[in-house]
């Protein structure tokens, strides 16, 4: 396997913000949107892909993309984050009509001439057919701020993450094949859709500080301690392999529920705990500990951390690799 035969990192989350558009899982979508681009999507590229899902998954789910889309850019300014607007569409010059150039675009796309008898949908209804050539495929396709290839990847990234469509996808993976999509990157979609679920409450979009953390580890903050006078706060932590918490303590105790993955909880001077899905872990006061991630799994728990004089947790020093590795063989 070469490297360009994978999937890089910008076509990861052209598979992620597609899926998870098609399927309206928002939360979620905020923090693919954020990752595409820190991974290199220009703002009109991401656009592109939340106005073709509106072919692909409905009207309703392509704007609900765009407004989640907007109100992650204006979050992005407020913090001075300069994103790159990247090239808008050229200007359509073939004077040919949109749907004899939609037929055109349809026949690069399957690699099978488009004759005039009409079979199946297109013959039970004609005005579909119509629209597929005309606006889907010349008005849509037609736009070059995307490739073929890039919206082969989205549309069957949708289709995947969506129920009842099997024989679209399948005919949309004969024709990403025809534009290049290699099967190596093919067998990654299912897999990278599974992973951005990451269970039943949002993955996050704040990074864990790296005076807290190491590796890479995403905060969602489920209940703040305003909201329940101060006593305690819920939070959502989703941990990628090998990211673990520093040593620390609590002044009033924590519960750790395991959602997804496979983890470790220890105590200093005693041995690792292994953590799975439907663990519970009750951490006393004042007891020195971490938590974080196996080496090949990506791990997630909900924490509720109680307070004392307006304090939840004591920060000490990182968890060495001997140390991690120690517990993790």
């Amino acid at each position: 396997m070469t490297v360009a035969e994978t999937l890089n990192s910008r076509q990861r989350h052209i598979v992620t913000i597609a899926a998870n558009t098609a399927v309206g899982n928002l939360a979620q979508l905020k923090h693919e949107l954020n990752g595409g681009l820190d991974a290199g999507l220009t703002v009109n590229e991401i656009k592109e892909i939340l106005v073709q899902m509106y072919a692909y998954a409905g009207f309703p789910r392509s704007l609900q993309g765009i407004n989640t889309f907007i109100e992650v850019l204006n979050q992005r300014k407020a913090k001075e984050i300069s994103d790159a607007v990247g090239k808008s569409a050229s200007p359509i010059t073939d004077t040919t009509n949109k749907y004899e150039r939609g037929k055109k675009i349809l026949e690069t796309l399957t690699k099978q001439p488009e004759t005039n008898t009409k079979k199946g949908y297109a013959a039970f209804c004609s005005e579909i057919d119509v629209f597929l050539k005309e606006h889907l495929f010349a008005d849509i396709f037609e736009r070059d701020v995307l490739s073929y290839a890039d919206r082969e990847l989205a549309t069957i990234s949708a289709l995947s993450a969506m129920e009842g469509v099997e024989p679209m996808l399948q005919g949309h993976i004969k024709i990403g094949k025809n534009v290049g999509i290699t099967e190596t990157q093919l067998s990654e979609v299912k897999p990278l859709i599974e992973k951005s679920k990451h269970g039943i409450f949002p993955k996050g979009t704040m990074k864990g500080s790296a005076d807290r953390f190491s590796g890479t580890v995403w905060v969602e903050t489920l209940v703040a301690p305003k909201e329940m006078e101060n006593l305690y706060a819920v939070g959502n932590v989703t941990f990628e392999p090998r990211a673990r918490t520093h040593w620390h303590t609590h002044p009033a105790g924590q519960v750790l529920l395991v959602m997804e993955g496979k983890g470790f909880y220890q105590e200093k001077g005693k041995p690792a705990r292994p953590l799975v899905k439907g663990d519970v872990v009750a951490i006393p006061k004042d007891i020195e500990h971490w938590h974080g991630a196996a080496p090949d799994s990506a791990f997630v728990h909900v924490a509720i951390s109680n307070n004392k004089d307006g304090n939840a947790v004591t920060w000490l020093t990182p968890v060495t690799d001997e140390e991690y590795n120690r517990v993790s063989k």
